[in-house]
């Protein structure tokens, strides 16, 4: 407190903080240490570091491996309220288009109301975590040189959205599964033809 100038408050919430990461440990009657455990350091995507396209495509693969059977959940235990729920989601990324917008808070709004619609919190949860930047275009600018470009393109994944909430309305998981990886899928291919037009230009 004296060295920092900062009040015991100050410090009681970064002592807490760094417990929660699991970087300290604190023993009854002997006061707060640094961990000795540090495999116990929670998860998580630092976003600083998702700024090149090799970044990008860990986490699509990734993302192929959460959100594919999250689906197929969804679509087993769909009801009303939840499908409601994701065409709203889906309505919103139509407005965003409209507008020539890049509808990134809207594609993520759309990926979480599938998970809510799994009835499973944990994958809330995780969405949450990983946060705005499972939607990888506002990380890495696509070479789309004009807004009807961007409009196409965002047009055509909207479409696969539309495949995936098709199969969640008519409540097949194995249809759910397969639209989900075909639309993940497609992401993952994109962005490594990026990867490859950047690796061209760019040699090392």
């Amino acid at each position: 407190m004296a060295a920092m100038g900062i009040s015991r408050t100050v410090v009681r919430e970064a002592v807490s903080a760094l417990r929660a990461e699991g970087l300290l440990t604190a023993r009854q009657g002997s006061g707060v240490f640094v961990a000795t455990d540090t495999s116990r350091v929670p998860y998580r995507i630092d976003p600083e570091g998702l700024s090149s396209i090799e970044d990008v495509l860990e986490i699509m693969e990734l993302r192929l491996a959460l959100e594919v059977e999250m689906a197929a959940l969804a679509a087993e235990r769909v009801t009303s309220q939840r499908l409601t729920r994701v065409q709203e989601a889906l309505g919103a990324i139509d407005a965003a288009i409209d507008k020539g917008e890049g509808a990134i808070s809207e594609d993520f709004a759309f990926h979480r109301t599938i998970a809510e619609a799994s009835g499973n919190a944990r994958f809330v949860e995780l969405l949450e975590f990983l946060g705005r930047h499972l939607i990888p275009r506002q990380s890495i600018r696509l070479s789309l040189t004009t807004p009807d470009e961007q409009r196409r393109y965002l047009r055509r994944i909207q479409k696969e959205h539309r495949e995936i909430y098709q199969a969640l309305r008519t409540g097949n998981a194995a249809r759910a599964r397969k639209t989900m990886r075909a639309h993940l899928a497609r992401s993952l291919r994109r962005y490594k033809v990026l990867a490859e037009r950047q690796s061209k230009k760019h040699p090392q």
